[in-house]
């Protein structure tokens, strides 16, 4: 299958797939298919029950409401993308950006061979800017990596960056907790580096998500942008 039908069939996936277990399908979904990233950007999802919990000040709840939901969810999402691609995943990450009624869903194919970070216009300056946000935060990544899936789409990756007391914090089993605080912080830290991002990548940032893997000890971050 031609990547342009395959990203336009996971497109149509997702947002059946949305729309049939939050009561509320997304406005769009955006695919992009760069291996080894399956990128999938979703806009103006949130549901009537979401939307009153927000009104409320229980962004919380919401969070940890589609944690759950996306556990369910992930080895059928999954599936669908590896018997359409007949590659394996191995990784999965999302966030959400619930101001915004945004998402991102991304997943990682198992690969032998090191992943291709083709280079672009000022990638080193880019990855020094993401290794003094983590220096901010916690510490400096043991490794950072970037690579434009496509003009709009910006990815992150950070190895070996979680320090002592968080891999203590993941031991006593408060994971969730953990991963909501550091979205939290680190979303504010990212909006503070937001113009020297946007200055070298003669781009705007409209979007930004943030996840990890605590097992992996590794984060990915992901931009969208407009020209």
């Amino acid at each position: 299958m031609e990547v342009a039908m395959l990203e336009k069939e996971i497109s149509g996936y997702i947002g059946k797939l949305l729309r049939e277990n939050f009561g509320r399908g997304p406005g769009n979904v955006f695919c992009t298919v760069s291996k080894p990233f399956v990128s999938i950007y979703i806009t103006n999802f949130l549901s009537p029950m979401e939307n009153t919990l927000l009104t409320n000040q229980q962004s919380v709840y919401v969070q940890k409401t589609r944690d759950l939901m996306m556990d369910t969810l992930e080895e059928e999402i999954k599936s669908y993308i590896e018997l359409n691609t007949k590659d394996k995943i191995k990784e999965f990450y999302y966030d959400w950006n619930l101001d915004e009624k945004t998402g991102m869903l991304l997943f990682i194919f198992d690969k032998d061979q090191p992943y291709n970070f083709d280079s672009y216009d000022n990638k080193k300056l880019v990855e020094k800017e993401t290794i003094e946000l983590s220096m901010e935060i916690q510490k400096a990544p043991e490794e950072t990596h970037s690579k434009l899936l496509n003009e709009r789409t910006l990815i992150i990756v950070r190895q070996g960056i979680l320090i002592s007391l968080e891999k203590e914090f993941i031991q006593l089993g408060f994971q969730e907790t953990l991963k909501i605080a550091k979205r939290n912080l680190e979303k504010k830290v990212i909006t503070q580096h937001q113009s020297s991002y946007e200055r070298y990548l003669n781009a705007k940032i409209t979007d930004y998500f943030v996840d990890w893997n605590f097992d992996k000890d590794k984060s990915y971050t992901l931009f969208i942008l407009k020209s």
